[in-house]
């Protein structure tokens, strides 16, 4: 159940939005036992993000939400993954990249809890 909320100050156009969620969905198999088939993802565009007090760099804000855990390797893989993919897709440096990670032992989703 893992879900990914990015937010960046630049737009994404519907093109893009496609090409991040379908690297984004690959890349979630970096975490052992999850995959793109119970992978949510939420995109939030033109976000007003400021770092070291300037907002003209782009920037992310990656959260990363997981029902369970997964081992420091596993997370590593990923933020590296995440900040190649946002390099490659909107030009945002690895150096303007956020990722956050949270895990749950609590989810619910169809009317039940896991």
């Amino acid at each position: 159940m893992p879900f990914i909320h990015a937010r960046v100050n630049r737009p994404i156009d519907q093109e893009t939005e496609k090409e991040l969620s379908q690297a984004l969905g690959r890349s979630i198999s970096l975490i052992p036992g999850k995959s793109e088939g119970w992978l949510m993802l939420q995109f939030e565009d033109n976000c007003r993000l400021y770092f070291k007090g300037d907002s003209r760099k782009p920037l992310a804000f990656v959260n990363v939400k997981l029902f369970g855990s997964a081992d420091e390797a596993a997370y590593a893989r990923l933020t590296a993954e995440i900040t190649r993919i946002l390099d490659e897709t909107l030009h945002i440096a690895p150096d303007g990249v956020y990722v956050q990670y949270e895990e749950t032992r609590h989810w619910g989703w169809n009317g039940a809890n896991f």
